[in-house]
């Protein structure tokens, strides 16, 4: 069992559609909950006119990552972890 102030690191991968290029989704992560965050992987279109596809590395408690991913769970966005079935 983790502890709630142990520092742990989750990997997932976000999709953050066309209509949220404008917002700050992954700054958020950092500024309002805290986490750091290591961006592995990126797939952008062409002059960014599709999704974005990222894969994030991030570093927290438990507390804030699953604090971060109802955030993005409540705005709609794609996320899959290593539990999810689609494969990486």
């Amino acid at each position: 069992m983790v502890a709630d102030n142990q520092i742990i690191h989750k990997q997932i991968r976000l999709r953050i559609p066309r209509n949220f290029h404008q917002e700050p989704v992954i700054s958020r992560l950092v500024s309002e909950y805290g986490l750091t965050i290591n961006i592995t992987a990126v797939i952008l279109g062409a002059n960014a006119v599709g999704d974005g596809w990222f894969d994030l590395n991030l570093q927290g408690t438990t507390a804030q990552i699953d604090a971060a991913i109802n955030h993005l769970q409540d705005i709609e966005l794609e996320i899959w972890d290593e539990n999810s079935v689609s494969s990486w």
